[in-house]
């Protein structure tokens, strides 16, 4: 059976290790990102360049995005030159951008008004994840539409669960950020504890990182932060976006969470500070003296 022509738009940190296993599983893979650089090694490896989502979309049959910025998805979707004005009857587009619930609702209906399907589709696991195909990935939408593009999803992902109709992604991904939001501010403390006690940090985490305590952050961020290595595998900035979302969508329910309020707020001063594109784990450099 011939396999769909994919496309794929945004090939920054995450997106190029994601095409990548899309082109190395044999799939036609067609892609746009806003520098060309970043895609030149998926072009050697094979992959088609389109100069637009608009040229991009004419030759696709699945489409998947991951941008930076509600806007920017907005502008891919939405605009004249964007997907659903220049797609077709049958396409499927799958965003795994962390965006607005709200977003990916209205970019359904729209869609929908054309025979076009989408699913919102955000991911965890950072680079790593990414580079491994171990990301975990929350879907929302038609469930026939997420049956049809399992295998696909399957190349990216090993912990991949339909969560709901359309913005369900989206809501499932803002729990996400919210636990690792102040499970970040507790990975830091514990280690600025271990050396203010006069401990050895790594023989610490060798006690810690599988009992209890035991995180995703504390195993992969910690040791990250012990060789002083702050290149993101999640950039600070998209991540005080998607705290602002979790907290807009959190006052319309009426429900209050302080642990995330400060978090963003630590993540904030080190913005201002010039660490707004370190990866999350510098937020170590909160407590530095």
């Amino acid at each position: 059976m011939t396999k769909p022509v994919v496309g794929f738009i945004g090939t920054g940190v995450m997106g190029k290790s994601m095409a990548g296993h899309i082109l190395a599983a044999g799939y036609p893979l067609v892609v746009y990102n806003r520098t060309k650089e970043k895609a030149n090694k998926l072009l050697k490896n094979g992959a088609k360049w389109a100069n637009s989502p608009k040229e991009l979309v004419k030759q696709a049959d699945i489409v998947f995005t991951i941008v930076g910025m509600p806007s920017d998805v907005e502008e891919v979707y939405l605009s004249e030159n964007g997907l659903i004005e220049n797609g077709r009857s049958g396409q499927i587009f799958i965003d795994m951008t962390t965006s607005k619930p709200s977003l990916a609702v209205h970019i359904y209906q729209t869609a929908q008004s054309k025979g076009i399907y989408t699913l919102d589709a955000p991911v965890s696991g950072g680079d790593i994840g990414a580079r491994n195909g171990t990301l975990a990935i929350m879907v929302g939408g038609d469930k026939e539409i997420f049956d049809r593009v399992q295998d696909l999803l399957n190349v990216l992902g090993n912990n991949i669960v339909y969560q709901g109709k359309a913005g369900s992604g989206q809501h499932t991904k803002m729990c996400n950020q919210i636990a690792i939001a102040t499970n970040m501010i507790g990975v830091c403390e514990s280690l600025i504890y271990a050396k203010k006690a006069g401990l050895d940090p790594e023989m610490v985490l060798k006690s810690i990182s599988t009992g209890a305590a035991g995180s995703w952050s504390l195993s992969h961020l910690a040791p990250r932060i012990l060789k002083e290595d702050f290149e993101p595998g999640f950039y600070i900035k998209h991540f005080i976006k998607d705290m602002k979302i979790a907290l807009e969508e959190a006052e319309k329910m009426n429900l209050s969470l302080p642990g995330l309020s400060l978090a963003k707020q630590m993540y904030e001063e080190l913005s201002a500070k010039g660490e707004e594109s370190s990866g999350t784990q510098a937020l170590i450099k909160y407590w530095a003296e």
